[in-house]
């Protein structure tokens, strides 16, 4: 039989173990978000679909913040899960939950109202807000000029904020938020007159303008804002820093730019004009080639819509035509390629096309082997323009520079100088029109970009069918869903 003293001992010590042991407990720090990121291998991401931002077409996952994102989740080592919010303010709703999305890449940007939901990264992309409305109606140039028109914008939108402000000003001013809209149907409903004018970002509309040929730029909405990723609030900033150190590094090492570029960085070449004329053309002229294009581009292992694209550079779809220099038909072959490419008949469509995608892809598949996609393309659509051997002593010039001779972003800053003495005296193949194929690449990957986007699948029910073409501004229907549109590449 134990004596009391000796109980209440081991009472004590067992009272104090079992203190110590909670006290440690409580010691040992829970793991921060990167750590759980991490542990999880799973990065989770809140976006909007839009094509700005992130959206699916034939060949998967796309769009500039998807691209972004993806690199930092590899950056980590983890997966990347996407989610989309329906709206803006279910985008922050959801940061905050417990078990959620980590992060919120979705074109953001950082306002006093917002930093109460969440915190902000350093920016990555400047834009302008703009105000849109409809060409031949009345052209808005302040905000003054906004009163008694028929405004709508995103709910929960910076634009909607500063509509806001400007009505402390003007309370007559009315206009409507929507959540049940995206950026694609606020340019539809303005370039069909649905409304007045609304409020977009610079970017998204330059990715769109080209599908709406009735849209016009009233003017900018203040000055140029920054676009920022966001993560919940609190004192957690071990994914911030890891975030913004990506983020810095992705703009030293060129990533964020050729970003842009593939994105952005070609948007405004046709201008509404050459838009409106070229979804003319699309109708009008390209079903008669069409059937040419895809039997080329098969036999070459080449997108058709590409060969379309530069067929509608060289000639506007038109098999018959002759420039000063000589070269002719619908490819504008020359008469020693023709022959090369073993074309009878330039002004023969069929044989044009055949001899014009055979010549590309023989130039594409002479590039450097270490030459990757996208650039690849790009820089075999510079070679077909102004020749191999000017394209090498532009690769050369870069590599001079430091600069990449296998980035198109890079070589396409040295072509220009191949028409300046003091560069192309150094160079092995001399002068020439260095400045042509950056616009020949530019606007090639506009047209590439309309063509993907019109000939995307439509969706009925379950089923995805290839449907006629579509195209804004001639055919009038309405366009397909904010998930169609190809930023190109």
């Amino acid at each position: 039989m134990f004596s009391r003293p000796d109980f209440r001992t081991r009472c004590v010590r067992w009272l104090i173990a079992t203190a110590l042991f909670l006290m440690l407990g409580a010691c040992v720090d829970k793991p921060n978000t990167l750590e759980r990121v991490k542990e999880d291998g799973v990065l989770r991401v809140i976006t909007r679909n839009s094509p700005a931002t992130y959206f699916q077409d034939r060949n998967g996952e796309t769009g500039f913040e998807y691209e972004l994102v993806q690199r930092f989740a590899e950056d980590l080592g983890v997966k990347l899960e996407i989610e989309t919010a329906d709206n803006l303010d279910e985008l922050f709703d959801q940061l905050h939950k417990q078990g959620g999305p980590v992060l919120a890449a979705a074109g953001l940007i950082d306002t006093p109202t917002r930093r109460q939901q969440a915190r902000f990264s350093h920016p990555y992309l400047e834009v302008t807000p703009q105000v849109v409305y409809r060409n031949g109606q009345s052209r808005p140039t302040e905000p003054a000029d906004l009163v008694g028109k028929r405004i709508m914008v995103l709910k929960g939108s910076v634009h909607a904020e500063q509509l806001a402000e400007i009505k402390k000003q003007y309370p007559a001013l009315a206009y409507e938020e929507s959540d049940a809209v995206e950026v694609v149907d606020l340019l539809r409903m303005v370039d069909e007159g649905q409304i007045d004018l609304t409020l977009v970002d610079s970017n998204e509309l330059a990715m769109n303008q080209v599908y709406f040929s009735n849209v016009r730029v009233a003017f900018d909405l203040g000055q140029a804002r920054e676009q920022r990723w966001a993560v919940a609030p609190g004192e957690d900033n071990s994914l911030l820093n890891e975030i913004n150190a990506f983020l810095d590094k992705a703009e030293k090492n060129g990533t964020l730019q050729r970003l842009k570029d593939r994105y952005y960085g070609h948007v405004d070449v046709l201008g509404y004009v050459g838009a409106y004329t070229f979804a003319q053309h699309l109708q009008e002229r390209l079903p008669k080639y069409e059937k040419f294009f895809k039997a080329s581009a098969k036999k070459e292992e080449v997108d058709w819509r590409l060969l379309a694209a530069i067929g509608y550079q060289e000639s506007m779809w038109q098999p018959t035509v002759t420039s000063k220099t000589g070269v002719r038909g619908l490819m504008m072959l020359t008469q020693n390629t023709a022959q090369a490419m073993g074309v009878s008949n330039r002004l023969d469509a069929r044989q044009s096309i055949q001899g014009g995608s055979k010549y590309f892809a023989q130039i594409k598949e002479q590039l450097d082997s270490d030459i990757q996609e996208p650039d690849r393309t790009w820089l075999a659509l510079a070679a077909y323009n102004v020749g191999s051997g000017h394209l090498d002593d532009a690769r050369k010039l870069a590599a001079n520079e430091g600069l990449n001779p296998n980035k198109w972003l890079d070589v396409k800053k040295m072509l220009p100088r191949l028409s300046q003495k003091k560069w192309y005296s150094k160079t092995r193949y001399g002068y020439a029109r260095g400045g042509e194929p950056v616009h020949f690449v530019a606007n090639i990957r506009r047209y590439y970009d309309i063509l993907t986007w019109v000939t995307q699948p439509q969706l009925e029910g379950n089923q995805v069918t290839d449907g006629n073409m579509h195209v804004p501004g001639v055919d009038k229907n309405p366009p397909p869903n904010q998930q169609q549109p190809q930023p190109g590449s």
